[in-house]
């Protein structure tokens, strides 16, 4: 194979990145975990500079800065995390019907003000989410890997399916690739998932039925997430956020699915009564 191959270096840095978000997420205690997750949400903040229209690195170093700020001070508040990721989930269910009535998308050249307040919500509260479902005692880690592998399956099984079955877009105007068919598949994986999840942590009938809701609903999300920074990146003209991962584009093209998908599935998990 052509190592030099959008193909080959996809596969080379998914062989690089699977590793380390496993091993971060299943060796790392909470505290170190939590500053592994906020690396990756600051160099995200970066890119979100990018999409926002600050272009001066005075400007995107002191969003940086807020951002790692406001991270620093939900810290030691649980219960501050716990609010931030409820309205973030009430955010993303409406931007679920914003998106999907999009019909045009104007282009965008100059500073935008107005996303600068929103990348706080979008970038921190998957990170208050995954840290708060990192530290529930023995299940926390593997409930993050889970929530992780989940969305790569549904992703993978939405690009098939759609591949294979896609007849109906999604939503054209954000994202011309998408079917819904595709997200048929990956619901359906998603399911599968839940039940899987009952089975792992022995829950009844109607606990694993929940859990296969919470389940669709995430992934349901993700695609959500996905769809919202492309809308963001084709107002400003860019295929990737950067070019940082060789094949994947950039820190924020890897976890806009996780962006909302993150705080509904952690959530689902408190609401759901079986994690302490």
């Amino acid at each position: 194979m052509d190592c030099t191959s959008p193909l080959c270096r996809r596969t080379a840095t998914a062989l690089v990145l699977g590793p380390l978000v496993m091993g971060a997420v299943l060796w790392l205690p909470t505290d170190a975990f939590a500053v592994f997750f906020a690396c990756v949400v600051l160099g995200g903040a970066w890119e979100w500079c990018g999409l926002a229209g600050l272009s001066r690195l005075g400007h995107r170093a002191a969003y940086v800065a807020i951002v790692a700020v406001f991270m620093l001070g939900l810290w030691p508040i649980p219960a501050g995390r716990e609010w931030l990721v409820a309205i973030a989930v009430l955010w993303w269910a409406v931007q679920a019907v914003a998106l999907l009535r999009v019909r045009a998308i104007q282009p965008r050249s100059g500073p935008d003000p107005r996303l600068l307040p929103i990348g706080l919500l979008v970038l921190v509260a998957p990170w208050a989410a995954l840290v708060n479902l990192h530290q529930q005692g023995p299940a926390g880690p593997w409930l993050v890997l889970f929530l992780v592998l989940m969305i790569w399956g549904a992703d993978i099984a939405a690009y098939f399916v759609g591949r294979r079955f896609g007849r109906v877009k999604l939503a054209p105007v954000v994202s011309p690739g998408k079917t819904r068919e595709g997200v048929y598949g990956a619901l359906a994986g998603a399911c599968l998932g839940g039940f899987l999840l009952g089975w792992a942590q022995s829950l009844g009938i109607l606990e694993t039925l929940l859990a296969a809701f919470v389940c669709m609903v995430t992934v349901l999300l993700s695609v959500v997430g996905d769809l919202y920074e492309s809308l963001l990146k084709r107002r400003r003209g860019l295929k990737d956020s950067s070019n940082l991962l060789p094949g994947h584009g950039g820190l924020l093209d890897r976890i806009d699915s996780v962006t909302a998908a993150a705080p509904v599935f952690a959530l689902g998990i408190v609401l759901m009564g079986k994690v302490a």
